[in-house]
């Protein structure tokens, strides 16, 4: 993908630039959101069609579900050159790598404090688990909040940013659990939540990006390069050199998930070119058909969320594709965007947003309120209404200038 002259567009045919927030990619973002909280809470309501939840670990099919994980690596993938183009302007390279380091390492944090979040035992730990959970989120809240641009108030907002970290290391610290076996144990690093796997992946695709520079081909060798190493691992004939494709350095599959987001920014967004919109239009339809094609061949290979199979990638970043072509062309094309005012805190104030279920469920009597909605169609109504809840607390919170940023 060579830059090209263009020929001054039509209005039809708008060249958009990339400003420092991207419509599209926010609401993109804040659709995902939208569409996790609603899944992970409908997924407990009984009696709906299968459809409706995540496929089986030993199924050989993928759900709409299914593709809520992939979405954010994808979304996370777009926006990875357009941060690191901004960052590159005015930083060095060894200060880019340093804070691609912090923020990977917090995504972990986050994901780990998560997946232990109920599998705290009270009386080892010496603490009530509401409690427990409610200390490790202000801890969080206060680390890594945006606070304002004031001289004189720095040194009080720095103390805050401590003072989360101590409480959360001290939530961490104190931890203790019960394994199968009996044994007492500490926190529980055999799964790292989706935050934590996330944290991965960006860490793996932002290191391959600052080294592969700015160039589209390269991008898109790499992308080949870890679906490639995906998909040997997943064939599983050549014993452990497959695990060693697949899980070192970084989680293969994942990371072609999240390269796959790169290239499509490199398609609407890149700085070495003025595409006009039918010419995104027509690359992007190309790219997401050709991403399904590459599914629909390694399809021997089982497509299976859990197995994180290429061909559940593959099909998830060609929806995601056609999903963003869309939003693209309604909101910086068309400049249609009050249609989506009702996610924008959720797609500019996303951490904040994914913590806030977490919030809720960890508080035992909210949880009670929606015990005798869970199942049929009243479950359905009543995981709406959550959703809508936890997307109002985010404008909320959001308006009230508490703002997570890692």
């Amino acid at each position: 993908m060579q830059p090209r002259a263009e020929v001054a567009p039509t209005p039809t045919e708008e060249i958009v630039a990339a400003p420092s927030r991207i419509a599209s990619i926010d609401i993109f973002r804040g659709l995902t959101i939208l569409v996790m909280i609603f899944v992970n809470d409908v997924g407990e309501v009984k009696g709906l069609p299968w459809w409706t939840h995540h496929a089986p670990p030993d199924a050989n099919y993928m759900t709409y579900v299914d593709m809520v994980f992939p979405a954010f690596l994808f979304i996370v993938g777009m926006s990875i050159p357009l941060a690191m183009g901004r960052r590159k302007v005015s930083e060095s390279g060894l200060k880019v790598l340093s804070h691609i380091l912090l923020r990977s390492i917090g995504l972990i944090v986050i994901g780990i404090f998560l997946a232990n979040l109920y599998k705290m035992d009270p009386q080892l730990s010496g603490i009530d688990r509401t409690l427990w959970g409610l200390l490790g989120f202000a801890g969080i809240f206060l680390l890594w909040n945006v606070y304002p641009r004031n001289e004189r108030r720095k040194a009080f907002y720095r103390a805050l940013k401590i003072l989360g970290a101590v409480m959360l290391a001290v939530v961490l610290a104190v931890f203790r659990r019960k394994t199968e076996s009996g044994e007492v144990a500490w926190l529980d690093f055999s799964y790292w939540e989706i935050l934590g796997l996330i944290g991965c992946a960006y860490l793996g695709v932002s290191i391959l990006y600052l080294l592969l520079g700015r160039k589209t081909w390269t991008v898109v060798v790499a992308f080949v390069a870890l679906t490639a190493m995906n998909a040997v691992s997943t064939a599983g004939k050549i014993g452990w050199a497959g695990r060693v494709l697949r899980y070192w350095p970084f989680e293969a599959g994942l990371c072609a998930i999240t390269m796959a987001g790169v290239v499509a920014t490199k398609i609407f967004f890149d700085q070495n070119n003025a595409r006009s919109f039918r010419d995104k239009a027509v690359l992007a339809s190309v790219y997401g058909a050709v991403l399904f094609a590459a599914g629909l061949a390694l399809l021997p290979l089982g497509i299976s969320k859990i197995g994180d199979t290429p061909t559940w990638g593959l099909f998830s970043a060609s929806a995601c594709t056609f999903i963003f072509l869309a939003l693209y062309w309604i909101a910086d094309v068309k400049h249609r965007t009050s249609w989506a005012a009702f996610v924008k805190p959720a797609g500019s104030n996303t951490l904040l947003t994914y913590l806030l279920p977490d919030v809720w469920y960890v508080i035992p009597a909210l949880v009670a309120l929606g015990d005798r909605w869970n199942a049929g169609a009243p479950g359905v109504i009543r995981a709406f209404v959550f959703t809508a809840i936890m997307l109002a607390a985010s404008a909320v919170l959001t308006r009230w200038k508490v703002r997570l940023q890692l």
